[in-house]
């Protein structure tokens, strides 16, 4: 490694530790790590990885800063946030980089032109869920190592703190509280893509192709299953009825329990056909599954495109009118809510648009 720095930052880190410790939402603290980071190595771009149970990668932040001068010679410096789900063709030498760090489960570099490709593992619950990667001229020098090493250990401690009130003690999935801060993630998201200039849109055509839809899924006659075998064996059926949920859903669609036997999921598609198989699927995994002692269960859903224009709880409220009127046709059916409308089943009430952009 290179000889340390003149000067390591540790002031400026520690005061980056206390801000970032004061956030309440994992994407913000997420991206605070690269903020603190980025400055202190000197580098203007950092990113940060999410893996899967398989490790594949399934989300990134990538974080970029410049400095310049205005005519007057003051600097500005401007920060640029970019997230990217499902980041498919990862350059070759990014990708034998983080199976070296998977399979030693410690930092690792490798020369890549005039520039190091300097990698760090990043633990959640006891296990690799991601990487820390940086490019910079030269290599880490040990003083930089050890505060990295110490920056990434509180980031870990404190995004899992925050994680764990994040989510559903019975089921693990993600409560109602982490799905108000995802849903203005979301929607921001979508109007920023939208909004996105010509160039950009042309070079992300098959990106912006995919649309998010938004459904609420419930469990048929839970009342009856815990009025007839006890509330135990309900939450088990919760239990069960989640882990076929996951099983169903794809790595990148964000699964949510909304309250009671109700559950909300978000997956993006290409098209209304394409949303359609992929909450199908789940409804028959669920009902073809022989839950013990209950026997079959089955759920019942609604869903709604995510229009960025549309309030987030107005798609809710639309998902909410479909999943009722599948109640109505019988229940193990799922329901969309554009499709009722069309039919005149449903009649679409004026909504408010988003104005906070």
């Amino acid at each position: 490694m290179s000889s340390p720095r003149s000067n390591t930052g540790l002031p400026s880190v520690l005061r980056q530790l206390g801000k970032m410790t004061a956030i309440r939402d994992t994407y913000l603290v997420e991206q605070s790590l690269l903020r603190t980071l980025g400055p202190l190595l000197g580098v203007t771009c950092t990113s940060l990885y999410r893996i899967d149970a398989q490790g594949l990668v399934v989300r990134s932040l990538h974080h970029s800063r410049a400095v310049t001068a205005d005519e007057g010679g003051m600097q500005r410096v401007t920060e640029n946030i970019e997230e990217v789900a499902n980041e498919e063709g990862l350059p070759e030498e990014l990708l034998d980089l983080l199976e070296n760090v998977r399979l030693l489960d410690k930092p690792s570099s490798r020369q890549h032109g005039a520039e190091h490709l300097i990698c760090y593992p990043i633990h959640g619950g006891g296990e690799l869920c991601g990487y820390f990667v940086l490019h910079r001229e030269l290599d880490i020098s040990s003083a930089e190592d050890s505060i990295v090493r110490g920056v990434l250990e509180v980031f870990n401690n404190f995004y899992d703190l925050l994680d764990t009130s994040q989510r559903d003690r019975l089921t693990g999935l993600l409560n109602r509280y982490s799905l108000e801060l995802n849903l203005d993630r979301l929607w921001n998201l979508l109007h920023a893509r939208s909004h996105a200039p010509a160039t950009v849109r042309e070079s992300r055509r098959e990106e912006l192709s995919q649309r998010y839809w938004l459904a609420i899924l419930d469990v048929d006659h839970f009342k009856n299953i815990n009025d007839t075998y006890g509330h135990l064996i309900g939450d088990e059926v919760l239990i069960v009825v989640t882990r076929l949920l996951e099983a169903s859903f794809r790595r990148s669609d964000l699964i949510y329990r909304y309250g009671g036997e109700e559950f909300i999921a978000i997956v993006a598609a290409n098209d209304l056909e394409g949303a359609v198989r992929v909450f199908e699927r789940a409804r028959r995994k669920i009902e073809s599954f022989k839950f013990p002692r209950v026997g079959q269960v089955t759920i019942s859903g609604g869903f709604s495109g995510a229009d960025p224009v549309v309030l987030p709880q107005e798609v809710i409220n639309r998902a909410d009118s479909a999943l009722y009127e599948s109640k109505k046709a019988g229940r193990n059916c799922i329901s969309h809510y554009e499709s009722l409308v069309q039919q005149g089943v449903l009649k679409e009430v004026s909504a408010g648009s988003v104005d906070l952009f």
